[in-house]
């Protein structure tokens, strides 16, 4: 099993190359993407849904920005970066949380 050091590497690397890497949609686009910031409609209502409920997506929510021009490439691409930020997020979340209650002694300390 990878230590920590290696399995944070891993994890920056992933995400350098998702929002850095070869692609179709600009980085600008997979940054919004990842950060579930700032697309265009419709695809800001994919984004969103992945961010919060991905079972909402739907072929309809995808067609939609098919038909505001972007290609299944970019698609692809952006739905990718999105749910890698939000699985970024909540990585980050439970290490500080995890932080958090080592630092104190855990949630059975009275400090």
């Amino acid at each position: 099993m990878p230590d920590e050091d290696s399995k944070r590497a891993a994890h920056r690397s992933l995400v350098e190359r998702v929002l850095s890497g070869d692609g179709h949609a600009s980085p600008e686009q997979r940054a919004r993407a990842f950060g579930n910031d700032g697309l265009p409609p419709p695809l800001d209502a994919v984004t969103q849904k992945l961010a919060d409920t991905p079972v909402r997506v739907t072929g309809t929510d995808l067609a939609a920005a098919k038909a505001a021009g972007w290609t299944e490439d970019q698609l692809f691409e952006l739905i990718v970066c999105a749910a890698v930020g939000r699985s970024a997020r909540l990585y980050e979340a439970g290490l500080a949380a995890l932080a958090e209650a080592t630092a104190t002694g855990g949630p059975d300390d009275a400090s």
